[in-house]
């Protein structure tokens, strides 16, 4: 199974505009074990900040590391770790490995395995099947890796990183497609925009302090920086926005838009529109023709806003819009879904 690695620009482009890293804290992924911890916790792989390095401190191990290593002298073929998904199950198709400041005592390698358990946990029976082949790592570099023959046909819910024998890795990312649960009644309301229901942003006009990923997670989240916020526009009749593929074809009901800890940057209208399209393409074409589902509203700072819904038509994306910039915490899209 061949592995292509890329750049970041192709990877930004092809795969996290796309797919969702299905294994970030911020979406509840967790370290379920690790073959060894002893310089730094297997947890820090997936935290939501970018790594940092303090030459100055130091614990009984030894230097300090925001990141994952291990003891020299593996005597296994592989050091390795197992997340729990944050979501119920995922398709995968590529991950980032992150060895910033790891240099010389970096993962000369690494692979991805995943297997899918409906119940208990994994043990030595566990079956695990190759998603990133072995591929070479570098010291103190992001490194973007893509499966050649995209995502996997199977869903996981656990994956095993190995790094091979033994060393120190920063950040581990794993992208992919959320497959849900969705209830067999299909009258039931689901927040559709949520990563755990399949949601994913597409496109955006612009994410300077805070990534449109951050609006379809789990909670209201812990400070501005885990929301989307963008540039200071100084342009007359300037808009912000963003575009959300649904986890499902649904017909919305109701839409929250949460400007939670956004206090004197938060935007000053906002406003939500819809498209039934049959394609990512076809939603983003210039002459697609969107629907306004909620209307023009003005913002407040720090709260929830309960938006009413107009249009209840049949909807495939949708578009927040920031009048004229800000931030935003979280966006809320409640809808049944349709065949």
């Amino acid at each position: 199974m061949a592995v292509s690695v890329v750049d970041i620009a192709t990877f930004e482009a092809q795969i996290r505009s796309s797919y969702s890293d299905v294994i970030g804290a911020k979406l509840g992924g967790a370290v379920h074990s690790c073959s060894d911890e002893f310089f730094a916790e297997a947890s820090n792989l997936l935290s939501p900040r970018a790594p940092i390095r303090d030459k100055t401190r130091y614990t009984h191990q030894g230097a300090w590391y925001d990141g994952w290593e291990t003891r020299r002298h593996n005597p296994a073929e592989a050091d390795w770790v197992i997340v729990h998904l944050g979501v119920a199950s995922a398709r995968v198709v590529g991950c980032e490995i992150d060895t910033a400041f790891f240099d010389g005592n970096h993962a000369p390698s690494i692979s991805v395995e995943a297997a899918f358990i409906p119940t208990g946990a994994p043990d030595e029976s566990t079956e695990w099947m190759t998603v990133i082949a072995r591929t070479e790592c570098g010291p103190t570099q992001r490194q973007f890796f893509v499966r050649v023959d995209g995502l996997t046909k199977e869903c996981y819910n656990y994956v095993r990183l190995k790094m091979y024998p033994d060393g120190g890795i920063a950040r581990f990312r794993l992208y992919g497609t959320p497959v849900p649960v969705f209830p067999a009644m299909l009258d039931t309301e689901l927040d559709l925009a949520s990563v755990g229901n399949g949601g994913v942003a597409i496109a955006c006009s612009d994410q300077r302090f805070g990534t449109v990923d951050n609006l379809l997670l789990p909670g209201r989240g812990i400070d501005m920086s885990d929301g989307w916020e963008t540039t200071r526009s100084r342009i007359s009749g300037h808009e912000d926005w963003v575009v959300v593929r649904l986890g499902a074809r649904g017909a919305i009901r109701s839409v929250i838009v949460d400007t939670a800890f956004f206090r004197g940057n938060f935007p000053d209208r906002i406003r939500v529109e819809a498209i039934d399209a049959a394609s990512d393409e076809a939603a983003l074409a210039k002459e697609a023709i969107w629907t306004v589902v909620a209307p023009t509203y003005k913002a407040e700072p720090d709260k929830e806003h309960p938006l009413k819904v107009e249009n209840s038509l049949p909807a495939t994306h949708v578009k927040l819009v920031m009048i004229p910039d800000g931030g935003v915490k979280r966006l809320r899209v409640f809808a049944t879904r349709l065949l």
